[in-house]
């Protein structure tokens, strides 16, 4: 059995601030994917494992922002679940080695983790995204599974303590993107694949991606 620890002590805890899954059906038995999903909350960097890891009993390595490995508490979560710390705004730097990580997780048949934007949204509002799912999602050619969370910037807000609130998660349908991959190369299949996987995103949140 996967995260026995997270099963008895994370998971029940963090099951208390979620009220609804749709589209549960989407999420691969086998094989491996990418979960793509907006981000606007603390809370979301356990969601996923939440709802995944006792339906599968898979792990799932998460991409995350590398100044939470600045923190004691979090930095000992970020380790047992196997995290990867990447470099994203001010402190962004190569990524590589990061991307590599993710890679060889996949090729193990590991599902991966990634907010394409980057960092939280204080009002729950899509930002713009980074062209790493579009790079993860090019060099592996592993299907992303969309994820969006609503609702979860009220659950635990940036800067603040959390708040009895629920949330909503929506996943929708694997996304393959073949046809880019075979016909186009270099930032602009990136870009395409980033704003489709955004697009997607949007639509289960009811919002409009507009970059």
């Amino acid at each position: 059995m996967e995260y026995p620890l997270g099963r008895i002590f994370i998971i029940p805890a963090y099951k208390l601030w979620l009220r609804k899954i749709d589209g549960i059906e989407n999420i691969p038995r086998s094989k491996p994917f990418i979960i793509a999903a907006n981000h606007s909350s603390y809370y979301d960097t356990i969601l996923p494992h939440c709802i995944i890891i006792p339906l599968l009993d898979r792990k799932i390595h998460s991409l995350s922002n590398s100044r939470y490995w600045d923190h004691f508490f979090s930095r000992i979560i970020l380790n047992y679940g196997e995290c990867i710390p990447v470099h994203v705004g001010k402190d962004r730097r190569d990524n590589t080695r990061a991307f590599n990580k993710a890679k060889s997780y996949l090729r193990k048949g590991e599902p991966v983790m990634i907010f394409p934007e980057g960092t939280r949204s204080h009002d729950g509002i899509l930002k713009k995204a980074y062209n790493g799912i579009g790079r993860l999602a090019y060099e592996t050619k592993v299907p992303v599974l969309p994820m969006g969370i609503i609702g979860s910037h009220k659950v635990f807000p940036k800067g603040k303590f959390p708040r009895f609130r629920r949330c909503d998660v929506v996943f929708g349908k694997p996304m393959r993107f073949d046809g880019i991959i075979s016909h186009r190369k270099g930032k602009k299949a990136l870009e395409e694949i980033t704003r489709r996987v955004m697009k997607s995103i949007a639509a289960l949140i009811g919002q409009e991606y507009r970059y």
